[in-house]
This record gives C-alpha cells, sequence and structure tokens, in this order.
C-alpha cells in the first residue's frame, strides 16, 4: 500500500510504538523512532503531491521525535550513570531485607550525589 492510499497510519502506528518502546526499552524506542520519523516524511511527502489530508503524518513526526528526545535522553542517563545502577543492581540481589534494600537505596544516593556534585534533597525519591 502507498502512502496515500494509508493516510499516514502505518507512520502514526509506528510511531506510538516508539513511544511505548521508550518507555520500556529506551533503545529499541530510539531505533523505532528513528524510523518512524524516516516513514512520517516519506507519508508526508506522498500525501503532500497526492493532494491529501496530512494530519497523521504530522502527529507521527510529532510523536517520533517525542520518542527520539526521550529514549536520547533516557539512553544518555543510563549510559552515564551505569556503573552506579550496575551496582546498585547487584546491592539489590543480595538485599534480603527491607533495611539492606534501604541501604543499596541509600548507597545509590551517595554515588549520584559523587558524580553529579551535588548533595540531593532530603525528600529525593529513591528506588523501594
Amino acid at each position: 500500500m502507498s502512502a496515500p492510499e494509508t493516510g499516514g497510519r502505518r507512520a502514526l502506528a509506528l510511531a506510538i510504538m516508539a513511544l511505548i518502546f521508550t518507555v520500556m526499552l529506551p533503545a529499541a524506542g530510539l531505533a523505532l523512532s528513528i524510523f518512524g520519523i524516516i516513514l512520517a516524511i516519506r507519508d508526508l511527502r506522498a500525501l503532500q503531491a497526492a493532494k491529501q489530508r496530512i494530519g497523521m503524518a504530522t502527529g507521527a513526526i510529532v510523536i517520533s521525535s517525542v520518542a527520539f528526545v526521550l529514549g536520547l535522553m533516557t539512553t544518555a542517563f543510563q549510559f552515564y550513570f551505569s556503573a552506579e545502577l550496575a551496582a546498585y543492581t547487584e546491592c539489590r540481589k543480595g538485599a534480603g531485607t527491607v533495611e539492606a534494600q534501604q541501604h543499596c537505596s541509600d548507597q545509590l544516593i551517595r554515588s549520584l550525589e559523587k558524580k553529579l556534585g551535588v548533595t540531593l534533597p532530603p525528600d529525593f525519591p529513591t528506588p523501594a
């Protein structure tokens, strides 16, 4: 099917999948959002040439762009704090009590503060 026949629905579906994947698997969402932007631009051009409505293709570009930015930020965060997050994961594996889990969360906060060079507020949300 060509873009005028589908009216940008494929691009919109891919954009929504990219947004969902960005929340679950940021790197996969990042890749899907790039494909979504490319497909949406192709559909947008084809729809404009056929003098049809471009609403879905435009929406797909916007949603894919949002998914791309969120995926990029999340992936960058994971790479930057990879050592701290890996240490937290290992600590949580051995934490059998609530007190031990709280110790792991406190240790994560201290390592984030050290890496960032700032003191986080006492009410900063921590993983449970």
